[in-house]
């Protein structure tokens, strides 16, 4: 079940809230009583459940948890007890109010329907396994109907032990992480047996929630099972990623057990050590870790070896080695040649041109990481002089020397002047959003490039590229790029030919 949380300072925002919910999609929704401003539980319980237009699921959070209940222990007791009695589908109860009331009291006033739910927070994830199950069989012992463990996740590499504790409990159960770097285990949940997920509602965003409307359109939350298979980008920062609008519904599409999650990693060591399952059978590699991640494949295809960065791992199924590939490269130049293709000829019919249309032309690349050195070999094959630009010289220039080309001083980028017809493609990722309105040079001197690409697919269309285009450069979008590199990953995630048409419409009508 998907529920939304639902807090505000009124009554009748509340029911608001909830009305809302359900035409998100919504299966239930949680209410914070002590959010409610001059609390009266019998009113305005009365009405809420009264006006409930789906399952409802009631809190009361104590003090100590740093909320805004005004009341004592027993306080909270009496109001939850009275939800029950007004027909709340579920009370939650935290373990340190409810522990020795729920094991010793007479169970005979938890009479009706409504189911118990008894829940335990965690600042941090238990080191151990058999620690936190410990903990579970306290929280077991209750005779609970629904057991609740909630965690701060200081490491993507800590979720494992939840998911370990949620598949092998002998109730139901919802286990999950807040923060960025816990959001895998609210979209995992139900492939380990957490019976209910949280999302938000469009427009009161809760901070480390996805909205209802992700979970049920980006990442199918209704599909997954035990058997799903997992992919994830590797990157830090990993909010911006638009792959899941992408590879899930591709993979909804194709009828294949999968979904692709964003992996917020800190220490590429330790993630590769925890996230060693066959059933994690492929990675996208995003920033920074295009070049550190070649370290900790098994195999590099040539190109990739050759490029010295990866953006596609994949678990090999007969001995579970990693195989690093890079589809970027193909990807960000084929984008660039079949532009300059249809712009020369009028139309491109699949054929081959030799020489490329960038032979012989000045490449001028901002960006030295592992996209820019892609996009470096990529235009060395075709022939192209390609000069590099990055805030690193170093990296520059040792870039520069392995593929016969010549760098120059960042700082110098925005008095470079360059000759009538030549290509400029930004690599970095100046102008992502949320920082949209910056551009890595002059804008005097976007009129001479014969075409401006951008790497950087979120937001659609640059700042750069709006510049490129008013200046009258031919502009490539990096969502191009993006949906050409994810269409190989999709090849060697799944070992199907991506349906391209299909994920085409998904670019133009999402991203």
């Amino acid at each position: 079940m998907v529920c939304a949380p639902v807090a505000a300072g009124t009554v009748a925002e509340v029911i608001e809230g909830m009305h809302k919910a359900k035409g998100e999609g919504a299966d239930m929704v949680e209410i914070r009583l002590d959010c409610i401003r001059h609390f009266n539980p019998k009113q305005h319980l009365h009405s809420l459940l009264s006006n409930k237009p789906l399952p409802v699921l009631i809190l009361y959070r104590p003090v100590w948890e740093g909320d805004n209940l005004a009341g004592d222990v027993e306080c909270q007791l009496e109001t939850l007890c009275l939800a029950r009695e007004l027909g709340a589908d579920y009370v939650e109860f935290d373990l340190k109010i409810a522990y020795d009331f729920l094991a010793k009291e007479d169970q005979k006033k938890w009479c009706g329907s409504s189911k118990l739910i008894l829940s335990c927070y965690l600042e941090s994830i238990i080191s151990s396994n058999e620690a936190l199950n410990e903990v579970v069989s306290r929280m077991q012992s209750t005779k609970a109907d629904i057991l609740k463990v909630v965690t701060e996740a200081n490491d993507i590499t800590e979720l494992p032990k939840l998911f370990h504790v949620l598949s092998h409990c002998q109730v139901p159960m919802i286990a999950y992480s807040i923060g960025e770097r816990g959001l895998i285990s609210q979209l995992l949940g139900p492939k380990f047996g957490s019976v209910l997920i949280y999302g938000s509602i469009e427009g009161k965003p809760v901070p480390g929630l996805p909205t209802i409307d992700h979970l049920r359109q980006a990442y199918r939350i209704e599909d997954i099972n035990a058997y799903t298979k997992v992919f994830g980008l590797i990157s830090k920062p990993v909010g911006h990623s638009k792959g899941p609008l992408l590879h899930n519904p591709t993979f909804k599409h194709m009828g294949y057990n999968g979904i692709y999650v964003p992996m917020f990693v800190d220490d590429l060591n330790k993630f590769f050590r925890a996230y060693s399952s066959p059933d994690i059978p492929g990675f996208s590699v995003g920033i920074p870790y295009k070049e550190a991640v070649v370290n900790f494949c098994d195999e590099v295809h040539p190109l990739a070896q050759s490029i010295g960065a990866v953006n596609t791992v994949v678990r090999r199924p007969s001995d579970g080695k990693l195989i690093g590939f890079n589809t970027d490269c193909e990807a960000s130049i084929t984008a660039i040649e079949d532009v300059l293709t249809l712009k020369v000829n009028g139309r491109n019919n699949g054929e081959t041109f030799h020489p490329s249309p960038l032979s012989g032309k000045l490449f001028v690349l901002v960006g030295a990481g592992g996209a820019g050195r892609a996009l470096a070999f990529g235009a060395k094959t075709k022939g192209a002089r390609i000069m590099i630009y990055d805030i690193d010289f170093g990296r520059a220039k040792a870039l520069a020397e392995a593929v016969s080309g010549e760098a120059r001083p960042f700082e110098h980028l925005p008095f470079f002047k360059p000759e009538r017809g030549a290509i400029l493609a930004n690599a970095t990722p100046i102008g992502m959003h949320p920082n949209t309105d910056r551009i890595p040079v002059e804008k005097e001197t976007l009129g001479d490039y014969r075409v401006v690409f951008d790497a950087v697919y979120n937001p659609r269309k640059t700042s750069l590229l709006k510049a490129a285009e008013a200046a009258g450069a031919i502009c490539v979008s990096g969502v191009e790029m993006f949906l050409r590199q994810a269409m190989a990953q999709f090849n060697l995630f799944t070992g199907h030919k991506a349906p391209e048409e299909f994920m085409r419409e998904i670019v133009m009508a999402k991203f």
